[in-house]
């Protein structure tokens, strides 16, 4: 997730899900200006699809690496992830 505008400096915000390991999805890493490019350089490199969300990303920065997600983050991070799993799967279908 990152997002960019003429005021802020780019922010992203990197989460991680194992189902059958953790209760809920994990704040891997995070960062403004070039941390935040080094993060979605990464992610596009590994092909790890990248969704724009500005108020998702703002809250998720508030958070600590290696943070849980909060119970009241869950519908929008729900949406995040049923937006990386179709991804995937059209990346699985074209192959």
């Amino acid at each position: 997730m990152g997002k960019r505008n003429a005021t802020k400096r780019q922010l992203a915000v990197a989460l991680r899900y194992n189902e059958d390991r953790e209760a809920a999805p994990r704040v891997l890493a995070k960062g403004r200006g070039k941390v935040a490019e080094k993060i979605l350089d990464i992610a596009r490199g590994q092909n790890i699809p990248v969704r724009d969300d500005p108020d998702l990303v703002e809250m998720l920065a508030k958070l600590d690496v290696g943070s849980l997600i909060p119970t009241e983050l869950y519908p929008a991070v729900a949406e995040v992830l049923a937006f990386v799993y179709k991804q995937n799967q059209r990346r699985l279908s074209e192959r």
